[in-house]
């Protein structure tokens, strides 16, 4: 009796695993472009610290980004059981959050063009310009953290609602477990990345100054010169992509989340699909440029109310 019990406990674990398998590659394969963007954005944050730190950076990061998904797996249930209404919103939030980063970024790195480009200015002075609000590296390393992990908590919130979506109807385990098994997939997949992309110059000095004559040494040598020149651009790319993600992500939160707009948008993606030889690919396209486009806006939006936020207190403390 005790053995027929035991194979049956053993075919239920069975049974819930193969649907937490099955739910999960579909969430996985529904989350995919969040990943993209979620990997521009994280390797894009960590960033600008020096070439020692930049491991202990990413792992600090996906530290913060376990934690955040150790808040927002049980929330997210919490939320769905009791007031599903509220996830819409709460997405919208974070969505104008990344449109605001996002635009705050574009708008510093117009705020002192000139000491960019001032040819009176030696690499050092003009550094020293760049980074004359960083008094301590230290600071500056914990700041990129944290902007990083609030970065990473808005997208991993998409990633679990939409996660979510495909086990709302399962069994409360089912759903938990497979919420479990995104969030750690995820992490490891898009943090370990970023430790990779981070560390890829170091790489091609390693094997750019390999010794010896064997063609595979030689092979590994101009491999690595290639990947030595081309990390600067990589990582000016992934800045770039970065910045186009937030507006992207964000923007497509925020006009899914409002209806009119987002039936707008779906009409003008079937109407560039009608126009001949390169419909196909505008249709494509349209979405994302009008949810970046709309980030834009949103985020310019913000920028100016938090500003005029931030004089009224300044007016009101003084």
């Amino acid at each position: 009796m005790a053995g027929a019990s035991l194979l049956t406990l053993l075919d239920d674990i069975a049974t819930i695993l193969d649907d937490v398998a099955a739910m999960s590659k579909v969430a996985a394969r529904k989350t995919a472009g969040v990943l993209g963007d979620d990997l521009a954005l994280n390797a894009q944050q960590v960033s600008g610290v020096a070439s020692e730190r930049e491991l202990p950076v990413v792992w600090a990061v996906a530290l913060g980004s376990f934690k955040n998904k150790l808040i927002l797996v049980p929330l997210a249930m919490l939320i769905s059981a009791f007031i599903p209404w509220a996830i819409t919103p709460l997405l919208m939030f974070g969505g104008l959050f990344l449109c605001y980063e996002g635009f705050e970024k574009v708008y510093h790195s117009y705020q002192h063009p000139k000491a960019k480009q001032d040819p009176h200015l030696d690499d050092s002075e003009v550094e020293q310009k760049l980074q004359h609000d960083i008094d301590d590296l230290h600071t500056y390393e914990k700041q990129k953290v944290k902007g990083a992990i609030r970065t990473d908590f808005v997208l991993s919130a998409e990633i679990i609602a939409i996660s979510l979506g495909v086990v709302a109807g399962s069994a409360l385990m089912n759903q938990f477990l497979t919420l479990s098994v995104i969030a750690v997939v995820m992490t490891v997949g898009v943090y370990g990345l970023v430790a990779a992309i981070v560390k890829i110059d170091d790489v091609g000095l390693y094997l750019h100054q390999r010794q010896g004559e064997g063609m595979m040494t030689r092979i590994g040598r101009s491999i690595g010169l290639k990947l030595v020149t081309s990390a600067p651009y990589l990582m000016k790319g992934l800045t770039l992509v970065g910045t186009i993600a937030m507006f992207m992500v964000g923007g497509g939160i925020l006009t899914h989340g409002i209806h009119a707009i987002a039936v707008w948008i779906e009409s003008a993606a079937l109407w560039t699909e009608q126009i001949a030889v390169v419909g196909g690919l505008l249709g494509l396209l349209t979405p994302s440029l009008l949810n970046a486009l709309f980030g834009v806006v949103a985020g310019g939006c913000a920028v100016v109310v938090m500003s005029q936020v931030e004089k009224f207190k300044t007016n009101h403390v003084n």
